[in-house]
């Protein structure tokens, strides 16, 4: 069986058994609307620049602020589709947003995106780095089935964004998008032939690990972070969003080592903070309700947040002592029946 054949054979697999849309789900992106200078509304714009209304994004292009407060993540993801907006008011030539930028522009999850935008173009551009060093040019004869659009803007096709990505991105970056992509319905077997077609190119076997690892069953992009991180670390892979019984009901685990009965659940701070999730009391409640339910029914339970994902060694390091305790676990009970 072909390297083609076995990533389309396992994430095949995998996807018959995702589960239904949240909330969490990709969704699209913010495009905001642009401005561009003419003499005649320079006193308008101005004003408009003074008040907060507009901001420049490039020269000559101005677009209207996202409204409210947002995470640090998300304003890296408007910043990235601001200046993407600002450059399609600039670009001349056929061009695709790619990689990143049309990760992004098709509302898949990112992990530490960088402020650059990504180009895909026919031709080798000739413009130089350094006169625009947030534009990042890629050129290639792109296939028409790479080729897609969104909202008015040319961007690359979802599985072509996943390869790219898969490519070009550090691994747990790339599963990260990977993972988003198969949830937001990507097509297996476009993904193997856009994969098969750029066979020698650089990054391709980097891609092959991280596309013969993606799940479309993960729920939000920390649970593909820790993920990656127990597969990068050696220790067995764990199942994500598996549903267990307890004397409570049925509960699902972000990721869970059935054999070990050991679980990560990846603990996003503003599920505690209000909001649309409700009371955050009755939500903390809820979840120490959960935790000591699924301890009773025998599950060791590893709790990951944001910012422990800083350091990858100390949860890979978490996450294999929980597997080491669970097997001790398992031989002394072993020990206690043979003895009975």
């Amino acid at each position: 069986m072909s390297t083609h054949e076995r990533i389309v054979r396992t994430v095949d697999q995998q996807s018959r058994h995702l589960p239904a849309p949240t909330d969490e789900a990709p969704s699209s992106s913010w495009l905001p609307s642009v401005t561009r200078f003419s003499p005649e509304r320079r006193a308008e714009i101005a004003a408009a620049l003074r008040s907060g209304a507009l901001v420049r994004a490039r020269q000559g292009v101005y677009v209207r602020p996202p409204h409210g407060a947002s995470s640090p993540a998300k304003r890296r993801r408007d910043a990235v589709v601001t200046s993407a907006v600002a450059l399609a008011e600039r670009l001349t030539t056929d061009y695709w947003f790619s990689h990143s930028t049309a990760a992004v522009l098709h509302g898949l999850w990112t992990w530490r995106l960088a402020d650059e935008v990504h180009v895909t173009q026919l031709g080798n551009p000739s413009v130089r780095r350094r006169t625009d060093p947030r534009v990042r040019r890629h050129w290639t004869a792109l296939a028409h089935d790479d080729r897609d659009e969104l909202s008015g803007l040319p961007v690359t096709s979802l599985e072509r964004t996943i390869v790219d990505c898969a490519r070009s991105l550090p691994p747990v970056a790339g599963i990260v998008v990977a993972d988003s992509g198969l949830r937001a319905g990507a097509d297996l077997e476009r993904i193997g032939v856009v994969l098969q077609a750029a066979a020698g190119g650089r990054g391709v076997r980097r891609a092959r690990q991280v596309l013969a690892e993606a799940d479309g069953r993960s729920e939000s992009p920390g649970e593909s972070v820790v993920r990656w991180i127990a597969i990068e670390a050696g220790l067995p892979r764990p199942e994500p969003n598996l549903t267990v019984p307890t004397w409570r009901g049925a509960y699902r685990l972000d990721l869970a080592w059935t054999a070990h009965r050991v679980a990560v659940e990846f603990d996003g701070a503003v599920k505690y903070s209000g909001g649309e999730y409700g009371d955050p009391q009755r939500r903390l409640l809820a979840e120490k309700a959960r935790h000591d339910a699924l301890v009773e029914a025998g599950w060791l339970v590893v709790r990951v947040t944001w910012d422990d994902l800083a350091d990858s060694d100390v949860v890979a390091r978490r996450i294999r002592s929980a597997l080491s305790t669970a097997l001790r676990r398992r031989d002394r009970e072993i020990e206690a029946a043979v003895a009975r």
